[in-house]
This record gives structure tokens, C-alpha cells and sequence, in this order.
């Protein structure tokens, strides 16, 4: 796949990733609050599989071209992306058998998600295949996701409420807006080598 059809299927699936997570999370937290219908909670986890798939595409494609700017970091970001899949697939398959949400499920997704959200953008920044405000707001982004993550495990605070919502908005700008759009109008630039053992630059 060219860099041009790479740059635009990872746009669509950090869109797809968004909707189907957004509208699997909205059922599955309708049967925490009661609905005891099993069918839209199916949908759910399904929508949450999907999502996940989505994620690991991304992480995979995204891996061609970060390759090229220090190979040995980028490697980490489809393995948080698969680590991440494999959580929500496991709290979903769980939450399907059981009837039961696993505890704090979000929060374990949310995690691997900030460590390769972390990889992603600190390369995006280096690289500057893409704008470097772009970068910085998923850098901003990933930093409040894990760091909310965290607190709302240690009972600081609560990332479905208050504080913890604002927490998710730049990471939610740069997952829904900003990346997807610039990829899909733009593309990718041409990549500046990172500094670090593994990048081409030192190679050569």
C-alpha cells in the first residue's frame, strides 16, 4: 500500500474506532444502569470488537511508516495496540458470559492506549509527518488519558465524570478530528529520522 493509501485508511479506522467504541460503550453502560435486554448489550461488545480491530489496523499500518523513523520504538505501538484489543475482547467476552462488567474495564483499556498513544505522537512530533501541533495535542492527549487512568484507580478521581471528562477532550480531538482529517485531506510528509539507536539515520 502506497504512503497516500495508508495516510487515508488509517484516517477512516481512527474514525470507525471512535464511532463503534462510542456507541458499544453507550449500550454496555446501559445494562450497567439496568437494561437487562440482552441483545443490546451483544451489539455492544461486538461494536467494542470492532473497535479494537479498527485499533490493531491502525497500530499495523501506522508501524510501515513509523518503521522509518526509528524502528525499534515504533514496534511498541502495534504491540499497545494489540495488548489493548486483547483487553477489551477478554472484559467483553467476560462481560457476555458472566452478565457481569469486569471492574474499572475502561481503565485497562485506557492504558495500553496512552503508553502507544504516547509512542505514536512523541514519533508523529519527531518526524513531523504530520503538523507538529497535530502531534503535540496527541502528546497533551495520551498524557491526560494515562494519567487520568491512574487517579481514577486510585480513587482521585472519576474519568466518567467531571474532571475526568475534561481529561478526555484533546485526546478525543486528536483521535476524531484532527489526525483523521489532516490523513485523509493531506497525508503523510516526508519523515525527518528520529534520534535513538534504530533510526535510519544512524543505520546509515
Amino acid at each position: 500500500m502506497s504512503r497516500r493509501g495508508i495516510a487515508v485508511a488509517v484516517g477512516i479506522l481512527f474514525l470507525v474506532q471512535m464511532v463503534t467504541a462510542m456507541v458499544g460503550t453507550s449500550l454496555i453502560d446501559g445494562f450497567e444502569n439496568g437494561d437487562t435486554d440482552r441483545a443490546p448489550l451483544t451489539v455492544g461488545v461486538v461494536l467494542m470488537m470492532c473497535s479494537g480491530i479498527a485499533v490493531v489496523g491502525i497500530g499495523l499500518l501506522m508501524y510501515q511508516v513509523l518503521k522509518e523513523v526509528n524502528q525499534r520504538l515504533a514496534i511498541w505501538y502495534p504491540v499497545m495496540r494489540v495488548i489493548e484489543f486483547t483487553v477489551s475482547t477478554v472484559c467483553g467476552i467476560y462481560l457476555l458470559t458472566q452478565l457481569e462488567v469486569v471492574p474499572n474495564h475502561l481503565l485497562w483499556v485506557y492504558i495500553p492506549t496512552g503508553i502507544g498513544g504516547l509512542i505514536l505522537t512523541y514519533l508523529l512530533f519527531v518526524s513531523r509527518i504530520v503538523p507538529r501541533a497535530i502531534a503535540v495535542l496527541g502528546l497533551v492527549g495520551y498524557t491526560c488519558l494515562s494519567l487520568g487512568a491512574v487517579l481514577d484507580l486510585l480513587g482521585v478521581l472519576d474519568m466518567n465524570a467531571g474532571a475526568g471528562l475534561v481529561l478526555l477532550v484533546p485526546g478525543g480531538l486528536f483521535e476524531a478530528v484532527a489526525m483523521p482529517i489532516w490523513l485523509i485531506a493531506k497525508g503523510f510528509r516526508s519523515p525527518v529520522p528520529a534520534p535513538g539507536v534504530g533510526s535510519p539515520a544512524l543505520a546509515a
